[in-house]
Parts: C-alpha cells; sequence; structure tokens
C-alpha cells in the first residue's frame, strides 16, 4: 500500500492557515478583554457615583448634625461619659421604704419646711412641724446641739429627717445640706427659727397669698403685741394683706418713704423666718458664703434674688402671721431644764445672787457669737464690694439704691 509522503507546500499552506487564524482571533479577543476592562471600569465609577457617593454624603451629614446637636446641649459636669436618658440631675428629700415602693405609690410633697433646732424649744418646735406635716410639706431638722434621741417621744419623730451636727447655724446646715439639685422638686423653701409660735399660721393659706401676689421672697409678718419686733418692716398690719415697704422718719439717708428704694425701707425681709420660691433659692444659695456661718449682710442683698424688682417680689405677708419669742439657745443664753428646776428650789433672793455670780464667772457665749456676726458682717460686705469692682460682665441694677442703703 502506498502512501504518499506530505507534501512540503501543503504542510507550509496549512502552517499558515493556522497561523492567520491565531492572529485574526489574539486581536478580537483583545479588543474583547479591553472593552470588558472599560466597560467594568465605567460600571464601577458609576456605581461609586450613584451609591457609594451618595451614601457618605448621607453620613457626613448625619455625623455633623450629630456633632452640632451634641455640643450645644447641656450636660450636667461628670455625667458626659453616661447617656443622656439615664442622668438623674436632681434629687429630693422623700424617704423611701424598703419595700412596697411601686411607681406611683409615693404621695410627693411640694414644699419643704427646714429648722435648726435645739432640745430647749422641744415644744415650741413640736407645734411648728405637727402643723406643716399636716400641711404636706417635707420636714427637716438640723440639731445644732447634738440631741436627736430625745425627739422620738414625739409621734412625729420618724416622719421627718434629721441632720446633727453640733454648735452649727441654720445656715451652715442649708449651704450643706440644701443644695438647689436637692431641693429642686420643692415650690418653696422655708427656712426657719425655732423660737417662732405659729398658732395664728396656716402654711397652706401663706403659699396661697404668695403665689397670687408674686413674692419670690417672702416672711409671714410679726404679731407686734406679741413679738419682739427689731425691724418696723416686720410689723404685722392690720388692714392689709401684703406690705412691701416701710415707712419711718429719720435724717437724710435714715428714714423711710415713699420714695425710699433701697432695704431696710423696701425689698427685705428678717432672717429668722425666710420663705424663697424654689428660683429665688437657687440664686441665694449661691449667695451664702461657706465659711461665713451667720449669714449677716445676706439679708440686704437677698432682692438681687428676687427674680425681677425687689420692691414688687419682695414682702411680708400680713394676713398670716406668727410670733417671735426671741429665745437664742444657739451657743448659750437660757438655762437647761435641771438648771432651771435646781432654781426652783431657791428663795428669790437665792437666785439674783446665783446669776449675778454666773454672769461674773462664766463666760457669756452669746456675747462671743455676736461679735462673730459682726465680723462676718465685715468680710461679707468686703467681698461683696470686690466681686462688683471685679467683675465687668456685672451689671448692677440697683446703683442708685446702694447708695441709698441705710444699712450698708
Amino acid at each position: 500500500m502506498d502512501i504518499n509522503p506530505p507534501n512540503a507546500a501543503s504542510l507550509f499552506a496549512d502552517q499558515k492557515c493556522r497561523k492567520s487564524s491565531f492572529c485574526n482571533f489574539f486581536p478580537a479577543a483583545s479588543l474583547f478583554c479591553l472593552g470588558l476592562f472599560i466597560g467594568s471600569a465605567l460600571l464601577a465609577s458609576d456605581y461609586r457615583e450613584k451609591f457609594s457617593g451618595w451614601d457618605w454624603r448621607i453620613i457626613d451629614k448625619s455625623q455633623s448634625s450629630n456633632t452640632s446637636t451634641c455640643a450645644n446641649r447641656r450636660r450636667p459636669r461628670g455625667s458626659e461619659a453616661l447617656p443622656e436618658g439615664i442622668v438623674a440631675s436632681s434629687s429630693d428629700l422623700e424617704m423611701r421604704p424598703l419595700w412596697d415602693s411601686a411607681e406611683g405609690s409615693l404621695s410627693s410633697s411640694s414644699n419643704l419646711f427646714a429648722m435648726a433646732v435645739g432640745i430647749k424649744q422641744k415644744d415650741l418646735v413640736n407645734k411648728m412641724v405637727a402643723k406643716f406635716l399636716s400641711n404636706d410639706f417635707v420636714v427637716m431638722l438640723f440639731h445644732y446641739d447634738g440631741v436627736v434621741d430625745e425627739w422620738k417621744d414625739l409621734e412625729w419623730s420618724y416622719r421627718v429627717i434629721h441632720v446633727s451636727a453640733f454648735n452649727q447655724t441654720k445656715w451652715w446646715f442649708a449651704k450643706r445640706f440644701l443644695h438647689p439639685d436637692i431641693v429642686a422638686g420643692y415650690k418653696y423653701i422655708f427656712l426657719w427659727d425655732e423660737d417662732l409660735g405659729v398658732e395664728d399660721f396656716h402654711p397652706d393659706k401663706y403659699i396661697s397669698i404668695i403665689k397670687t401676689e408674686g413674692l419670690e421672697i417672702s416672711q409671714p409678718a410679726l404679731d407686734p403685741t406679741k413679738s419682739e419686733v427689731h425691724h418696723q418692716i416686720t410689723a404685722r398690719g392690720r388692714r392689709s394683706v401684703v406690705h412691701r415697704r416701710t415707712f419711718k422718719l429719720g435724717g437724710p439717708g435714715k428714714g423711710c418713704g415713699s420714695n425710699s428704694t433701697a432695704p431696710p425701707c423696701t425689698g427685705w425681709i428678717e432672717m429668722m423666718a425666710p420663705v424663697f420660691s424654689r428660683a429665688a433659692w437657687r440664686c441665694v444659695w449661691y449667695m451664702i458664703q461657706n465659711d461665713l456661718i451667720h449669714a449677716w449682710g445676706l439679708d440686704t442683698q437677698l432682692g438681687y434674688c428676687a427674680q425681677g424688682d425687689r420692691i414688687k417680689n419682695v414682702g411680708i405677708v400680713d394676713a398670716e402671721y406668727i410670733v417671735h419669742y426671741n429665745r437664742p439657745t444657739l451657743g448659750g443664753g437660757i438655762e437647761n431644764k435641771s438648771d432651771s428646776q435646781s432654781h426652783n428650789d431657791t428663795s428669790e433672793t437665792e437666785k439674783v445672787e446665783s446669776e449675778a455670780q454666773s454672769r461674773s464667772h462664766k463666760h457669756d457665749p452669746r456675747v462671743e457669737v455676736r461679735r462673730q456676726s459682726y465680723i462676718e458682717l465685715a468680710i461679707f460686705r468686703k467681698r461683696w464690694k470686690k466681686a462688683v469692682k471685679e467683675d465687668e460682665c456685672w451689671t448692677d441694677p440697683y446703683p442708685q439704691a446702694a447708695k441709698d442703703n441705710i444699712m450698708a
């Protein structure tokens, strides 16, 4: 069988044909790949432009908005690490039960009565506390003599808050235990002395009057027939519900008339039985000096905290009045019960001789208290003048009245 050997010409032709086919395929494949690459690039660019870019703009805008909102949000100092909804920025003085404290089951009082007390005034304190508790007040007692257990026999003892610190004034207690954020839940804060009679006083009626009259800082008038009245403006007027000024004859800068604009002629109360609105107390608390525990001088400046015109917003309530017995016991001044009982067994002559010897041999702490009060008054006035001089951003709303203040 003859097998013809391949022809050289035909082999060459076949190779040429295959080469030609490859050459034709390669450019086409190259063009296809190039088109695919360019198309992918265009699609990717279009995708980023339509989706990615649009999404980032929203995120950027949202973040910018959130940053601006958060920057403008006021947060209590120290709470920045917490989510806002969990921050409890205020408190109150309500006592809570250890159990059965279901939400909504506890009644909340809207006013606070606080008083510095000593056991020697137990009779007067008992009457005051009972009256204020019956009018749904929260009551807080500051025990300046350190005696707390001897109050436990009174029915209300376990219903009030007791704070004890020896030989401290009510202003010392108030500065430390009545911070504005603690008492923010109370509409009015009564901060009274212990030597007051409340037989003719009705807390609910009093609050109704000061709300109607717009009094931010006030006090009940003193019954002039039974009280020791130190300042004429505090004496009760029988023909008025409220009075805001007093009239007194005197020389230039000493009398009080219809044109008077400064304490104690107007815009002034005494410090024995002050009543503050929530907003006024926040201001007053900041003015109380931490180291000046007698608070002398504070009375003449209370009008700056009256939330407006002190001539209108500070006043004395005549319709609801009290009695000032003037029984100073903080720091001494009244014999204790055992001393008084021992005196009952002696003659009148022996009592006089004993008291005379006592005064001559014993140091009277009340004299020292009064001396310290005058020292603190001078310090407070100096601090006020310095603060006014140094604060370039503060404008005195009563510049002329400051010159006319006969107590300055």
